[in-house]
This record gives C-alpha cells, sequence and structure tokens, in this order.
C-alpha cells in the first residue's frame, strides 16, 4: 500500500505541472481527491491493515494529499495570474484613441415655449399656479358659471372618473383656486400652466395637450387692459411686427368674452394657404371675468374687475416654428427634435 501510495503521489504530481487551464486542475482534484478519488479509495482500504501498519501508512497517505494540495494551491494560483495577464491583454484599451462622442440632449420645443411664456409674464409681475390635473366637476365647470345643465358643456368632450371626478378639460380650475385662497386680497396676477385633457385626436387636436390660463383681478382693470397685455405678448413671442385684433366671441366663464387673432406669420397678414388667405389666426381665447365666476370665488364683483385668457402651448408652438401636424410634437423623433 505504501508503494502504491506514493505512485499516486507521483502521478498527480506530474499532471499537475502539465495541466494547462483551471478547468483541468479541478478534474485533477476530483481524480485524486475528490469522493471517488484514488487517494481516497486507498485510504478507505486502510482498516484492513494491521495496528502496527495503520500509522506509518497514515503518515504516507497524510503526506501524499498534502503534497498534491500544496501543488494544486501553487498550479492554481499561477494558471490565475497567466488568465488574468491574457484577459488585459485582450481587453487593452488604447488611452490616445478619441473616446466614444457623449450624445448633448436638448429641450423639447413644447419646454422651450412654455418658458418663453412664464418668463414674459414673470416680467409683468404675475405668479405660477398649479393645480390637479385629476378635477372636481364644481372646480372645472360649476365654479366656472356651466352648471350641469348647462348646453357649454357639449364644447369640451370630457373624460369622466366618475360622476363628479373628471381630467381637467381646462386650467381654468386653478384660476378658481387660486381666487378661493386669496379672496378678499388684491391684486391677483397668475398664470397657470399645465396639461389638460379632451376626448379629441386628429392632425391639430390631442387628447393631452398643454394649457396656460392667465387672470388678473383689481379694482379698476379694464378690457383695454387685457387687449395690452395680450397685444404685447403676441408681439414678444411671433416678433414685433405681429398685429392683434378681438373679435366678439362666447365663455361661460367671461363677460364679454373674444377671440384673438394675430396676423399671419406664414404670410404677414397678406393672405397664404396658412391662414385660408384672410390675413389673420385663431390664437386664444379671452374676456373679462364673469361676475358670477368672481362671486363664487368670494371676490365683491361690485368693487373689483379681472380679466383672464387661455391658450394652447401647441398651437402657440406650431405657428412659431411652422410645424402643420400636432402629433409630431409627442412622437419622439429625434429628426425633428434634434433641430431645436
Amino acid at each position: 500500500m505504501e508503494e502504491k501510495l506514493r505512485r499516486i503521489g507521483a502521478d498527480a504530481l506530474q499532471d499537475l505541472s502539465s495541466a494547462c487551464t483551471l478547468e483541468d486542475l479541478n478534474d485533477l482534484r476530483v481524480k485524486y481527491l475528490g469522493k471517488k478519488g484514488e487517494l481516497t479509495q486507498v485510504m478507505r482500504g486502510m482498516g484492513a491493515l494491521s495496528a502496527a501498519e495503520r500509522p506509518l501508512i497514515g503518515q504516507i497517505a497524510n503526506e501524499v494529499r498534502a503534497s498534491i494540495e500544496k501543488e494544486l494551491a501553487t498550479r492554481t494560483s499561477a494558471l490565475k495570474k497567466l488568465a488574468k495577464e491574457l484577459r488585459l491583454k485582450d481587453e487593452g484599451i488604447d488611452v490616445t484613441l478619441p473616446g466614444s462622442p457623449v450624445l448633448r440632449g436638448g429641450k423639447h420645443p413644447l419646454s422651450i415655449v412654455t418658458e418663453e411664456i412664464q418668463k414674459f409674464f414673470l416680467g409683468l409681475g404675475y405668479n405660477i399656479a398649479e393645480g390637479p390635473e385629476i378635477e372636481t366637476d364644481y372646480y372645472n365647470f360649476e365654479a366656472l358659471n356651466l352648471p350641469k345643465d348647462h348646453p357649454a358643456r357639449d364644447m369640451q368632450d370630457t373624460f369622466f372618473i366618475s360622476s363628479d371626478t373628471l381630467l381637467r378639460t381646462q386650467t381654468s380650475s386653478v384660476q378658481v383656486r387660486t381666487m378661493e385662497k386669496t379672496a378678499p386680497n388684491l391684486p391677483v396676477k397668475v398664470i397657470s400652466p399645465g396639461k389638460v385633457y379632451r376626448r379629441d385626436d386628429d392632425a391639430t387636436h390631442s387628447p393631452m395637450f398643454s394649457q396656460v390660463e392667465g387672470l388678473a383681478i383689481d379694482r379698476r382693470i379694464t378690457f383695454s387692459d387685457l387687449k395690452g397685455t395680450l397685444d404685447l405678448f403676441m408681439r414678444e413671442i411671433f416678433g414685433p411686427k405681429t398685429k392683434t385684433r378681438f373679435r366678439p366671441s362666447y365663455f361661460p366663464f367671461t363677460e364679454p368674452s373674444a377671440e384673438v387673432d394675430i396676423s399671419c406669420v406664414m404670410c404677414g397678414g397678406k393672405g397664404c394657404r396658412v391662414c385660408s388667405h384672410t390675413g389673420w389666426l385663431e390664437i386664444l381665447g379671452s374676456g373679462m371675468v364673469h361676475p358670477r365666476v368672481l362671486e363664487v370665488s368670494g371676490y365683491n364683483s361690485e368693487e373689483v374687475t379681472g380679466f383672464a385668457f387661455g391658450l394652447g402651448v401647441e398651437r402657440i408652438t406650431m405657428l412659431k416654428y411652422g410645424i402643420d401636424d400636432l402629433r409630431i410634437l409627442f412622437e419622439n423623433d429625434l429628426r425633428f427634435l434634434r433641430q431645436f
């Protein structure tokens, strides 16, 4: 048995010295030291030895095991080092090569226009007010002089969540909430930008779009203040040569009400296909705050007046940049977005 143990040890050391991979080393470990390995099988037969032979054979077996384990550790360390060197060589980086370009993002055209609008009105002393997109029927309709049976509700095809909860169709609800919080303090000057929702979808309409509504309330505000503010705003957004005109209209929450047109940004008012050869483009709705809306919100309509207006950011953006299809603003096409 002594001779067999020493032969196993010699064979194992020779095999380990010639192993080229970590997988080979693992196979040899199993071959000699595993549960069914050659050395293990010999050691299991030691029970048949005499009491005098057992200590000597046990000592030799331990020496052979120790030598195999030492050579395994040495070869494993050497092969790991070699594998690391080869990997570093294969994965070497030439630091003199130019780096990969990092693509830079940019602002979406809707964000650009929204910021321009906010900057203008902040410069006039307005504040920015925000409110919930999931709104109650009261703030979206009733407080704006639109009771449940009012026919003007048909003008806005609404997403209802329940009989009293909906996705807001306009940011005018923020104006009502603002007036409730500030009444009876004066003045009130706010714009309320945000997303609104209506059941509409085509080349010029989207079920979700952005609005900016404005509100100003004080003791002697007149329609002339509204006209002056919007005229200055249009010239700031579309250029100093832009003209405005006001046409009588109807909105339940303002009286009197007016649609605001601007001279065509494409033809300068001469008449073209975009403006249907009229020279004018419809841009937003406006008017003096209805006395009933003031009263509901906590203001005395005999003492104060105010004006309000609402504009679609997408409409402004399309006219400003000559975009003829609203849907392209939401498609995330980088060929389009990189132009801004």
